[in-house]
């Protein structure tokens, strides 16, 4: 690990976070992810060579334990590790505020449904069996479906039809369900204006914008003018 050669506390915590990937790592175990798939799943562009020396870096620096689920290594934030909420919360909600616009190369549908998956509010949907299919016009056709399964609280995620009837169907852009997912626009904005579009029968179309929800960020205000 490289250093900064000062004595600063800022420049000793950033000698360890900002490592490429590193508080996105972070981010994920603090979202809930335990064992390395999932730790994948919310980094699809990360190698999982460098997933590993990461995560040696983070259990040698004391942040992150390895322990064992079931036969499976997991791994789980330290105290310290847990201190770094807020350091996320407050990077994510600057970056909200002040970053442009996306760029291309920022939108990738496996980490946006991924994220939806594990922040669903399943209080808000129906008892019982419930799917909603996701169909995006403005990506690759191997990326372009997905099904949300949610059954009492357990929620699954498809890229393969799973064979099950849809309740409703939700047709958007990857950008504009983006958009949403982070606030930068409402589902009832995107409903008006045609960016998205809900079929199904008209009880189960009004309640996709509760069933989804938006992600963490979306209540972040935005700067005025």
């Amino acid at each position: 690990m490289s250093t900064y050669g000062q004595f600063c506390p800022v420049a000793k915590a950033m000698e360890l976070l900002d490592e490429r990937w590193t508080l996105l790592v972070v981010r994920e175990l603090l979202s809930g992810s335990t064992h390395f798939n999932e730790l994948r799943r919310g980094n699809p562009r990360m190698s999982p060579a460098l997933l590993a020396k990461r995560l040696r870096t983070l259990e040698r620096a004391g942040v992150v334990r390895r322990g064992d689920d079931g036969g499976r290594p997991a791994y789980r934030l330290t105290a310290a590790g847990e201190e770094l909420a807020p350091v996320v919360e407050a990077l994510g909600a600057w970056g909200v505020r002040w970053v442009g616009e996306l760029g291309e190369a920022d939108l990738d549908p496996h980490l946006l449904f991924w994220d939806v998956r594990r922040t669903v509010p399943v209080d808000a949907w129906p008892r019982g069996r419930t799917v909603v299919e996701f169909r995006l016009d403005d990506v690759e056709p191997a990326v372009a479906r997905w099904w949300l399964v949610v059954r009492d609280r357990e929620v699954d995620l498809c890229d393969v039809d799973p064979g099950l009837e849809p309740a409703v169907v939700v047709r958007s852009g990857l950008r504009d369900l983006t958009r949403i997912w982070r606030g930068d626009a409402s589902w009832a904005q995107a409903l008006r204006s045609g960016a998205v579009r809900i079929d199904g029968p008209p009880t189960a179309r009004r309640s996709v914008p509760r069933w989804i929800g938006q992600g963490s960020f979306a209540t972040v205000p935005r700067p005025v003018g």
